[in-house]
């Protein structure tokens, strides 16, 4: 077999130009596959003025983060015109924070834009501690804008569909009523939910039904107990803004005052009875004594008229009673 072709080819070519060759030939494959997974999403953060480095995409991927998400959390910022990076402090390593941190990118996102159209004051930093807090920022968001209105009670937390209050005239009423409410994002952070809300409006209206003197007044005026109920502040320290509450429906139920009354003169009625059925067995017991008594007495009595004959009998062996004497048979003096 023929070497000498390779040999004068190795011995022509020279060492250094091979290497560098295969250096060369490394780095075009790693540039190709770094523009093969990330130039298209780079193209696209670089086309949007997303501000978003190569180098930052191929650190997301070690950090195991999903760079689409970010790029596209920083395209929707950019495109909504809420203001730079430094303006607005949605940078690309904040991001990758909220996510490692299990947060919700878009939906932050998504949030800060909706309240920057609605001149609302909601900054990243206060928008991922509410995503991070468990609450849906978005929706809170869209709630301050569109206010949404609560069942009190609600049928789908409670069974029962209205509310049960007494005048004090003893009538019930049965009420149904609606809270209109919006989030208040200051407060959002450890505020109530909406059952607190759901049973401070419902402890109003009770309240305020069972102050009115009578249920006619109630019903003829019933947005006297919405002002009543609403002058009390039941939104403090909840993460709602209570703007209105609507009386939607009232019923006359029973009349508990009249059925309680009923009740207490029939308890009456048997206490009465009672009583007298004790004083008549105590009569009853006091009638047998005395005739206890009386039977005693009768005993006594003939007890003691027989002792008369056996006196009498005495007598006559003592010879102190004799038997025809002119004095009728009467003892000698």
């Amino acid at each position: 077999m023929d070497y000498g072709l390779p040999i004068l080819l190795a011995q022509d070519v020279p060492w250094p130009w091979v290497y560098g060759g295969g250096a060369a030939v490394v780095l075009a494959a790693v540039f190709a596959l770094i523009a093969f997974m990330y130039g298209g999403i780079w193209f696209q953060a670089y086309m949007s003025n997303a501000n978003v480095s190569i180098f930052s995409l191929i650190g997301m991927s070690f950090r195991r983060v999903n760079s689409r998400v970010i790029v596209q959390g920083k395209i929707m910022s950019m495109q909504a015109g809420i203001g730079t990076e430094r303006e607005t402090g949605i940078s690309t390593r904040r991001l990758e924070a909220h996510y490692l941190a299990g947060g919700n990118v878009p939906s932050v996102i998504r949030a800060i834009i909706a309240a920057h159209r609605a001149d609302i004051d909601l900054d990243f930093d206060r928008a991922a501690a509410i995503d991070l807090a468990g609450r849906d920022v978005l929706d809170a968001v869209q709630t301050s804008v569109y206010p949404k209105v609560i069942d009190c009670p609600d049928p789908k937390r409670s069974h029962r569909t209205t509310l049960s209050a007494i005048a004090k005239n003893g009538v019930e009423l049965k009420v149904r009523a609606r809270v209109t409410v919006r989030t208040n994002l200051e407060q959002l952070i450890g505020g109530a939910t909406e059952e607190t809300i759901i049973a401070r409006v419902g402890e109003g209206i009770i309240t305020s039904i069972g102050s009115a003197m009578t249920h006619l007044a109630v019903m003829e005026n019933p947005d006297k107990i919405s002002r009543a109920v609403l002058e009390r502040g039941l939104d403090a320290q909840t993460a709602f803004e209570i703007v209105s509450i609507d009386i939607a429906d009232i019923d006359v139920g029973q009349n508990i005052g009249a059925r309680l009354q009923a009740d207490q003169a029939e308890a009456d009625t048997r206490v009465a009875r009672a009583k007298a059925e004790e004083r008549r067995a105590l009569a009853a017991a006091r009638e047998q004594e005395m005739r206890a008594s009386v039977a005693k007495n009768r005993a006594m009595v003939v007890l003691a008229e027989a002792e008369v004959p056996k006196a009498m009998a005495a007598a006559f062996r003592e010879g102190n009673l004799e038997s025809g004497s002119g004095n009728g048979g009467l003892p000698k003096p």
